[in-house]
């Protein structure tokens, strides 16, 4: 039995419908809302820019308090406190974001073990204002980190001692609210199936046109092994996840994706022939061009649609996701999508189906199960794992669809070979996450021109026993392999061996 080396909690966010309140009560929140966004607004402004870098959110509220006292709004002081500690909780959030991008840019410009100590010093002068110092880091802060503005007007953040929780029935509950004036409190009515506690934020959902209450739920502890067993995974489109076991997760993600794209390709192309008709008799018939307008080019109803069938891909990923990790700790390689493919034209069909593909919610979904499983999750450089031979580590071989022809002759399943692919990148010390895709390449014609040379081949002789795709010739790391041009009288030599091999394979599986 493994060693149990700590424990992390399993927390999730629970959205709560508001299902009864006074008009008075409604009046008023809605007052207090619209308040609150202007302590929003100046908060940010304030507290958004590079002077407050690296700020403590607990030392927030007298930075604000200088200059905005909350007599002038007539807002009682706690809940405006609490509204300045969330915006300063969300501008360090941003401030994170920001350093994971530079810290990721560091180490694609200072790459290998030559530059692990100037990667060092650079990471640690950005926990501070010292970063301005250095010309760089001080270029590289102003392209990512964005000065943040709030236009939010429509939510209060409420602490434990701001509000009073009274169970009514089985999935009811009432909330007291404070209110503007003190002692008297704004009762509510929500629906939920848990007792609310903690930090609590309502929100007046505009698209739905609904209040909501948003709150942490804590489902317990999980205990964190001190081993874990390490899985490759391959995100894909026709299933959500391929793991280097074998296993496919999500298998309906392709066609649900696929559905949402046509039906949204078809629908636009329908509005695109009514806006033209609406335009066309603005002058002529206007009774009939705003008819056009009003009936039959809303978005309310498509706006729904579009939301279930989100809500539907959403579901799939997580199942997916849930079934990877089936409640054990692993350790899970996947590829690192967030940066934009580049240099490669597609169909228009495929850039809008490719479009429709959530890349962003699967990565978020793994990172939720893996906080609730004790897992973790690395990323890796994901130029041609599909296109590397899990077996020998090479490129001898193609892909075709799922399929995968090894050089002999030997079929594998795509997505397998490549999530094997992404597992043993993750060990691999010579391509690193923040490689670009040239430098990659460079390494695989090495270790591929290392592996034909104990055949007796070189590069050349693999692309005309078609081992090896042509297209690689173009590539910059071909033209440096030492030995590409030393041709081999062998050739022939190993296609008749290898034609004997799969005869006999053939004669096997008869």
């Amino acid at each position: 039995m493994s060693k149990k080396v700590g424990v992390t909690k399993k927390l999730s966010t629970q959205i709560v419908p508001v299902v009864g309140m006074t008009e008075s009560i409604e009046t008023e929140l809605l007052s207090t809302m619209k308040k609150l966004g202007i302590v929003r607004a100046e908060s940010y402004n304030k507290l958004g820019s590079i002077k407050h870098w690296g700020l403590d959110w607990k030392k927030a509220i007298p930075e604000v308090k200088s200059f905005r006292t909350p007599d002038t709004l007539g807002l009682p002081a706690k809940i405006m406190d609490w509204t300045i500690n969330d915006v300063a909780k969300a501008i360090t959030a941003q401030q994170a974001a920001c350093i994971d991008a530079v810290i990721k840019k560091i180490y694609r410009r200072f790459p290998g073990k030559e530059n692990q100590k100037t990667r060092k010093k650079l990471c640690k002068q950005l926990k501070t204002l010292a970063f301005l110092e250095n010309p760089l880091l001080h270029r590289l802060v102003r392209k990512e980190f964005q000065r943040g503005h709030s236009w939010v007007k429509n939510q209060i953040v409420y602490q434990q001692v701001g509000y009073k929780c009274k169970r009514l029935s089985r999935n009811t509950y009432q909330l007291e609210l404070a209110g503007l004036r003190r002692g008297k409190r704004n009762r509510i009515i929500v629906r939920s199936n848990r007792k609310i506690k903690g930090q609590i934020r309502l929100i007046h959902n505009q698209v739905l046109q609904r209040f909501e209450i948003h709150f942490l739920v804590d489902h317990g502890n999980v205990e964190i092994p001190g081993e874990r067993r390490p899985v490759g995974v391959d995100k894909g489109y026709t299933e959500a996840f391929y793991d280097s076991e074998g296993q496919a997760h999500g298998k309906g993600l392709g066609k649900v994706t696929t559905k949402k794209s046509v039906r949204i390709c078809a629908k636009n192309r329908k509005r695109g022939k009514l806006w033209a008709l609406h335009r066309k008799l603005e002058k002529i018939d206007p009774a009939k061009s705003d008819r056009i307008l009003k009936n039959n080019l809303s978005r309310k109803t498509e706006n729904k649609r579009y939301r279930q069938n989100q809500s539907e891909l959403t579901a799939i990923i997580g199942a997916a996701s849930k079934s990877l990790f089936n409640g054990k700790s692993l350790k899970i390689f996947a590829e690192d999508l967030t940066q934009p493919i580049k240099g490669k034209r597609q169909s228009k069909a495929m850039s809008r189906k490719l479009n429709s593909w959530m890349k962003g919610q699967m990565r978020d979904s793994l990172q939720k199960w893996a906080d609730w499983t004790g897992s973790i999750v690395t990323e890796v450089q994901p130029s041609y794992t599909s296109q590397v031979d899990s077996v020998t580590g090479t490129l001898l071989g193609k892909r075709s669809g799922d399929n995968f022809s090894r050089f002999n002759g030997v079929v594998l399943q795509a997505d397998h070979n490549a999530a094997k692919n992404i597992l043993a990148r993750g060990t691999d010390k010579e391509l690193t996450r923040y490689m670009n895709k040239t430098e990659v390449m460079a390494v695989l014609l090495r270790r591929t021109a290392r592996f034909l040379k104990g055949m007796g081949l070189s590069l050349l002789d693999a692309v005309e026993l078609g081992w090896i795709d042509c297209k690689h010739e173009l590539c910059s790391g071909f033209q440096a392999t030492p030995g590409r041009d030393a041709r081999n009288v062998q050739t022939d030599g190993w296609k008749v061996q290898l034609q004997l091999l799969h005869d006999h394979s053939s004669l096997g599986q008869q």
